[in-house]
C-alpha cells in the first residue's frame, strides 16, 4: 500500500509528547517494541538521546530514538509505527529519513539496530535497507546488526 501524504520527523516537545506516548503497536508486536512514553522518560534523564515523532502530514503516526554511543557509532533503540499506519511504507520513508539525519555526522561509520531473533518481519525490513547482521547481545537476547558507511 503506498503513503498517502507527507511523511517527515519533527523533535518530540511539550507540544507533541502526549500524542507520541498515544502511539502503540498491536498485541503481537508489544514484545518486540518498548513503550514509547518510557522511551521518552530515558531521553529526558540522558541529553544526548536523540528523539523524533514520525508524521503522516501533521498527524503523528510513530517513534524513533537513537544513541549516539561514540563518535563513529549510532544506535537506534526505538523505532516504532502505530499499528493504524502500519503496511503503508510509512516506516520505510521514516528510517530512511532518521538515517539520512544520523549521517549528517561527518566521523560516523556505522548505525546499528538490534531486534528479537523471533521477529522475522524487523529482521527482513532491515535487510533490505542494507542493515547486516554481525553479533547477538547476550545480556538483550537481540539480533545485532549494522549499516556501515
Amino acid at each position: 500500500m503506498a503513503i498517502h501524504g507527507n511523511v517527515s520527523l519533527r523533535p518530540v516537545s511539550q507540544l507533541n509528547y502526549e500524542a507520541i506516548c498515544d502511539l502503540d503497536v498491536s498485541k503481537e508486536q508489544q514484545d518486540f517494541v518498548a513503550c514509547n512514553m518510557w522511551s521518552l522518560v530515558e531521553s529526558h534523564y540522558n541529553s544526548h538521546y536523540q528523539t523524533r515523532g514520525i508524521y503522516l502530514d501533521d498527524e503523528p503516526v510513530g517513534f524513533f530514538m537513537w544513541v549516539p554511543e561514540n563518535k563513529n557509532m549510532v544506535s537506534i533503540w526505538r523505532f516504532m509505527v502505530d499499528e493504524k499506519f502500519q503496511k503503508k511504507g510509512i516506516g520505510r520513508r521514516a528510517i530512511i529519513l532518521a538515517i539520512e539525519e544520523i549521517k549528517r555526522n561527518a566521523d560516523l561509520e556505522f548505525i546499528e539496530i538490534c531486534y528479537d531473533p523471533k521477529n522475522a518481519a524487523a529482521k527482513s525490513f532491515y535487510a533490505s535497507l542494507g542493515f547486516v547482521e554481525y553479533g547477538f547481545d547476550e545480556e538483550e537476547g537481540e539480533i545485532l546488526a549494522k549499516l556501515a558507511f
